[in-house]
């Protein structure tokens, strides 16, 4: 039997809770060995929280994902082995595209927490087991993400950064969850507004245009855009100490710049 593994971590948290990549492999490599198959290569992805997906073509952008898919489609391979399923894909639009993929070649998925699974199987007890543990997963992946989005809210609430990028002018702070003001940076968005105060009929294009005369540069070291000019105007309270995370508004608990 020749074999290959899939192996992915999305987030920090999965690697800390036990699906670390190198957990991931050390399973796969040993179970195997236990069966007497030949593992060929694992193919692995790492931090994709969520793969995009092209829904007409049905391609998922994941470069592991990806070359295992070209493997297979030229090499002869028995099984996809995995710790779970929740590794190859996380929606069903996805697990369309792999049962697509797999079968075409008559390859199979063998899951090491999953040991009835298969995709050629149709008997309705496996058929339940396996689609109740999915279900599980996602309801286990929704309370994760409702927890998150109440400990936000609430942190928004008290005036706190709740996440997202951090605005041009402002920088993390280090060993802290808090920001403080990039003093370079903004100076930039001080004069950006002090042009637009006093040239009010000035287009963004117009704006950019001064503070790249001026020698001022994007985080990125580039030349000022008009997009990255509103992106800025447009966050004009969070930038005289006023805080919004969705519909909650407080006064925030970062430094003014204007």
């Amino acid at each position: 039997m020749n074999v290959i593994g899939y192996i992915r971590v999305s987030t920090q948290g999965q690697a800390r809770d036990g699906y670390s990549l190198s957990y991931q492999q050390d399973e796969i490599q040993s179970y195997c060995e236990q069966q007497g198959w030949h593992l060929v290569h694992v193919f692995s992805d790492e931090g994709i929280s969520g793969a995009k997906v092209d829904e007409d073509a049905l391609e998922v952008e994941r470069e592991g994902f990806q070359d295992m898919l070209t493997y297979v489609s030229s090499q002869k391979v028995d099984y996809v082995v995995v710790l779970n399923t929740s590794r190859l894909w996380r929606s069903d639009i996805v697990k369309v595209l792999v049962h697509r993929e797999l079968k075409k070649r008559s390859i199979d998925i063998r899951s090491i927490e999953q040991p009835t699974y298969s995709i050629f199987k149709k008997d309705p007890s496996d058929f339940l087991i396996n689609g109740l543990m999915e279900l599980l997963d996602a309801y286990q992946r929704l309370e994760i993400a409702m927890k998150l989005g109440r400990g936000r809210n609430r942190k928004a609430s008290e005036g706190k950064f709740a996440g997202g990028g951090i605005p041009f002018g402002y920088k993390g702070k280090r060993g802290s969850k808090q920001i403080v003001i990039d003093e370079e940076k903004a100076y930039i968005v001080q004069q950006l507004f002090n042009y637009k105060n006093q040239y009010p009929a000035w287009s963004l294009s117009a704006l950019a245009d001064k503070l790249n005369e001026e020698g001022f540069t994007t985080e990125q070291g580039m030349k000022f855009t008009k997009v990255q000019v509103k992106r800025i105007i447009d966050r004009k309270a969070f930038y005289q100490g006023k805080y919004r995370y969705g519909q909650i508004e407080a006064d925030g608990l970062h430094q003014a710049i204007i």
